[in-house]
C-alpha cells in the first residue's frame, strides 16, 4: 500500500520532529549525566539524576517507537521500500537497536541509579550511566548522516526488483506485441514466404 502525498508529508514531518526530539534528548541526558559525575555537590548530582529519570521516564519511550513507527510508514509506503536501499535498511535496525537498548538498558539503569542517589548514596556506575547517552547519540548522528547522504546504493534485492521493472518496461512497450505477430516466424507473411519456397 502506497501513501498519499498528503499522508507522505504528514508522516515525514512526525518522522522528522520525533528523530530530532529523540537526538535533542540524547544530547539532554548526555549533559545530565556529565554533570551528575563531575560536580561535587551532592544537591546537583541529585537534580541531575531525577531529571534524567524524568526524561526517561516520559520521553524516550514514546520518541523511540514514534521515530521508529513512523520511518518503517514512510519506508513501506513509498517507493524507497525497507530492504531496497542499504542506507534504509541500516537505518531501519539501527533505529530498532536503539530503542530496544533504550527499553531496556537505558531507562532501568537510570531508574536505578536515581534510586541510589534519593537514597543518599553516590552515583553506583559513572561509566554505565554516561555510556547510554553517548552511544545513543552516535548512533543517531550516524542515522541523519545516512539519511541525508543516502549512501551505498541497493541492496540485492533492490536490484533484483529493478532489473525485474525494467524487464516489465521493454515487454510493455507499444507495439512491441504487434510488430512481433507482423513479423515473427510464426506470422502469415513469413508462413506464405515459405509456402512460395517449398516445392510443390
Amino acid at each position: 500500500m502506497k501513501l498519499s502525498r498528503p499522508a507522505r508529508r504528514a508522516t515525514l514531518v512526525v518522522h522528522v520532529a520525533a528523530a530530532a526530539g529523540w537526538l535533542g534528548l540524547t544530547l539532554g541526558l548526555l549533559a545530565l549525566a556529565t554533570a551528575a559525575i563531575t560536580t561535587d555537590s551532592a544537591a546537583t548530582t541529585e537534580a541531575a539524576v531525577r531529571s534524567m529519570k524524568i526524561f526517561a521516564d516520559w520521553l524516550v519511550l514514546p520518541l523511540a517507537l514514534l521515530t521508529l513507527l513512523s520511518g518503517l510508514l514512510l519506508s513501506l509506503g513509498t517507493p524507497w521500500g525497507l530492504a531496497r536501499h542499504r542506507w534504509v535498511y541500516t537505518k531501519f535496525w539501527l533505529t530498532l537497536a536503539t530503542t530496544v537498548a533504550s527499553t531496556f538498558a537505558l531507562r532501568p539503569g537510570v531508574t536505578h541509579t536515581a534510586e541510589v542517589v534519593a537514597a543518599g548514596g553516590a552515583v553506583p556506575n559513572t561509566t554505565d550511566l554516561i555510556m547510554g547517552p553517548i552511544v545513543s547519540l552516535s548512533a543517531y548522528l550516524f542515522m541523519t548522516v545516512i539519511s541525508v547522504l543516502k549512501p551505498w546504493g541497493l541492496t540485492k534485492r533492490g536490484r533484483r526488483q529493478r532489473a525485474e521493472s525494467a524487464e516489465r518496461g521493454r515487454q510493455g512497450k507499444p507495439g512491441a506485441g504487434e510488430r512481433g505477430r507482423k513479423h515473427g516466424p510464426g506470422s502469415r507473411k513469413a508462413l506464405d514466404a515459405k509456402d512460395i519456397r517449398q516445392p510443390a
